[in-house]
């Protein structure tokens, strides 16, 4: 578990500047931060170092570019630092992304949390915080489009659409392997190594069938039986899936706060009692959090004769990786119109036969 989160910058005229920190009562001496930034200095990259300074085990993140920042992290000794790169390149894009205000100096304790929960993500919440990231999001509707793209290619192509601020390429491209969205392989007679898809990620409602089943016994009186079936169905009669709402959803999951009033909502149908409990794991905001999931139609609010209220899921989310059975088509008509060399395309169904096996259904053969 992190123990805090300072961002620092390189003044000329004071030496290594420290601009905010979480906790307030933070204290590291300046003879630490300038080992920070000799560290970063000696690998002349943006990017992220670890070294250990005395009782400390430090991760941090070095912005570059036009607006060069040190985000460091403080870890206990037993913390792997290589398990928070992901977490801090991304906390290092929001940073950016709310420079000119100074907008993000109110989030400190919320990136603190965000990137202290990075390591034990579950598949759906990585998963969403791949996919919240717009420069993740220009990578794969790219891939979408192609199916494959040359590194090199790609790379121009990213700096060319994404020109707000820094991002490192190639610890997206390594986080998207290991989450198994693409694979980097090369290819005979190719000048540079191929990016494929292999998995997509898709997002959308569902209905919270579970709790349908057995209202009473997750929580809600009788009485509201018939008027929670109807609320849900009316929702869903309605819905269409959109980009807007997938978006919209995915905050909700890499939400800290949200997603641990989600994780109750989906076993149960409390009061505001019980959800008043969750503030033992951090849950701060309570009315921020029940206004964030009743206004983005996560949540519904009823109430009984005696003026209880009851808070109750009207629509799950759903956040997985599938097999994208929609590149075949992308790759006939690529060998059709010549658009790609046959050895690309061969290989990359080799890629994706390679991707498929664990998806196909076992078959009791007969001898």
């Amino acid at each position: 578990m992190p123990i805090g989160l300072i961002l620092m910058r390189w003044d000329p005229k004071i030496s290594t500047d420290i601009i905010s920190k979480y906790p307030e009562e933070l204290i590291i001496t300046d003879e630490t931060l300038m080992q920070i930034y000799a560290a970063h200095e000696y690998t002349a990259e943006p990017g992220m170092i670890s070294l250990m300074v005395g009782h400390l085990n430090i991760a941090s993140y070095y912005t570059g570019g036009d607006k060069p920042l040190y985000i460091v992290l403080l870890l206990n000794l037993d913390d792997d630092p290589d398990a928070y790169e992901g977490g801090l390149a991304d906390v290092s894009r929001i940073i950016i992304q709310n420079y000119e205000d100074q907008a993000y100096l109110e989030m400190v304790p919320f990136l603190f949390q965000r990137l202290s929960a990075y390591p034990h993500l579950n598949q759906e919440q990585a998963l969403a915080l791949t996919y919240e990231d717009e420069i993740n999001r220009l990578l794969i509707n790219r891939l979408r489009d192609e199916g494959v793209v040359s590194k090199s290619e790609l790379k121009v192509w990213m700096k060319e659409k994404y020109y707000r601020g820094f991002f490192d390429i190639d610890g997206i491209l390594i986080e998207l392997i290991k989450k198994e969205i693409i694979k980097e392989s090369s290819v005979k007679g190719m000048p540079s190594e191929l990016i494929f898809l292999i998995n997509d990620i898709f997002t959308i409602r569902r209905p919270p069938i579970k709790i349908l089943r057995e209202p009473i016994e997750r929580g809600l009186p009788e009485s509201l039986v018939a008027t929670y079936n109807a609320e849900v169905r009316t929702y869903f009669q309605n819905y269409r899936p959109s980009e807007e709402d997938n978006l919209k959803l995915i905050k909700i999951l890499t939400d800290p706060q949200l997603y641990e009033i989600l994780k109750l909502l989906r076993i149960s149908i409390v009061t505001r009692s019980s959800i008043e409990k969750l503030r033992k794991k951090g849950v701060d905001d309570i009315d921020g959090g029940i206004k964030k999931l009743l206004e983005n139609k996560v949540m519904y609010m009823f109430q009984n004769g005696q003026g209880t209220e009851y808070y109750a899921l009207l629509s799950d989310l759903q956040v997985s990786l599938v097999y994208p059975r929609y590149i075949l088509n992308i790759i006939l008509h690529q060998y059709d119109v010549k658009s790609k060399s046959d050895g690309v395309l061969i290989e990359y169904l080799n890629v994706l036969e390679d991707t498929y096996r664990p998806y196909k259904p076992k078959t009791n053969s007969k001898k």
